[in-house]
């Protein structure tokens, strides 16, 4: 082969032969200061992703008969991280001797998380939740998830259009999102219908009458009581298309699972896709057994062990809640991922309709406590809370 002669080629050698020297050169000429150890992204990262926040319980009100809404303060920053309307915060604290935490939807708009204002709506469902309605008071400290979940709005997404169903004590989300949108921080037009037994257990009944002069779509729908003004019965697709278009619409569910379960139904012959209906998960609760067993749950987290009672029908992570010990959690219903552990030993079976690991955790031996149930002692290696 033949190749063309550069001329000054030899100038390259030259160059590279000098590269140790012009470097030293250009390190002894450099600033003695020492490297930045914070930069401004990283800053702006810890504002959006702090982790766990310290919070105070700041004030309590009652919404309608078993809810309760409950405002707090971060008292470790000036003000919460911004989040996605929809999204949900665990709460923790001790109770007696257990170390317990509960996902609970936001109500309050993200704007209002920048002023230090961050609001849930409680309803007393359950062990945590009804001692939050029964005995948490203003002042009272509370360690806080940063805001997560996949429930709200995706732009590129989701249709123009979001026709929103709250059950009962699942009105909460959609606080946040209709004033979001209102606030102009989300560009989508939302019509909610809110079911409820009664008028008096309709929650934030004031706000919504009030957002709905805004401009909110707001239809009530009571199935044990005919008054003017609400509808009665429950949200049948036929009822949806007074109001809205469900062909050309996202659904957004809250509530129980007996709702899903009928709205699902009334939504069938429509053939939507699976992106067009999203449905808030709820906790994974005990399982009905007539006689469940007991067994030993061992748990590892870094240099240390932990031996408890673990019943059948319950998660391995109440389990460990029993116990006081730190078991990291967040959503409790098995797809964020946040609790996934080591399986050491024993066997186990996973709620069903739960089992949101991916196939390299059930490779390699992972399981998520939060919707897992043993079948035998076992042994599991916890990841350390944060």
């Amino acid at each position: 082969m033949n190749f063309k002669k550069q001329i000054f080629g030899f100038m390259d050698m030259l160059r590279f032969k000098k590269l140790v020297p012009n470097r030293r050169a250009a390190l002894a000429a450099g600033s003695a200061e020492p490297l930045p150890r914070d930069y401004r992204v990283n800053r702006q990262a810890r504002r959006l992703h702090p982790g766990m926040m310290e919070v105070e319980l700041t004030a309590v009100r009652p919404l309608c008969p078993g809810m309760t809404e409950l405002t707090f303060k971060r008292v470790d920053a000036d003000a919460f991280p911004f989040f996605r309307a929809g999204q949900y915060v665990a709460l923790q604290s001790k109770v007696g001797e257990s170390l317990v935490s509960r996902p609970y939807s936001i109500v309050s708009s993200p704007r209002q998380a920048l002023e230090n204002v961050l609001v849930l709506g409680v309803a007393d469902a359950g062990f945590f939740s009804g001692w939050l309605n029964r005995e948490a008071k203003p002042g009272d400290r509370f360690r806080m998830t940063e805001p997560s979940g996949e429930f709200h709005y995706e732009t590129l997404r989701d249709k123009k259009q979001i026709i929103c169903v709250a059950g009962g004590a699942g009105i909460t989300p959609f606080l946040s999102m209709a004033k979001s949108m209102l606030e102009g921080d989300e560009d989508y037009e939302m019509v909610l219908f809110y079911g409820a037994r009664d008028e008096a257990h309709l929650a934030y009944k004031a706000e919504l009458d009030a957002m709905a002069q805004q401009g909110l779509r707001v239809v009530y729908v009571l199935s044990d009581e005919e008054k003017p003004g609400f509808e009665h019965g429950f949200v049948t697709a036929q009822l949806m298309e007074q109001y809205a278009d469900p062909r050309q619409a996202t659904f957004f569910l809250c509530g129980p699972k007996a709702m899903y379960d009928f709205v699902g139904s009334q939504l069938a012959p429509y053939g939507l896709p699976l992106k067009a209906v999203w449905r808030d998960a709820t906790c994974c609760g005990d399982l009905a057994l007539d006689a469940p067993r007991s067994f030993k749950l061992t748990v590892h987290i870094r240099d240390r062990v932990y031996t408890m009672d673990a019943a059948e029908h319950e998660t391995l992570l109440t389990a460990m809640e029993r116990a006081g010990v730190p078991a990291p959690n967040k959503c409790r219903a098995g797809g964020c991922g946040y609790c996934h552990s080591k399986l050491l030993s024993g066997e186990f079976r996973v709620a069903e309709g739960r089992d949101g690991r991916r196939e390299a955790d059930r490779k390699f031996g992972y399981v998520h406590p939060c919707v897992t149930y043993p079948l035998s002692d076992m042994a599991i290696e916890v990841p350390a809370e944060e």
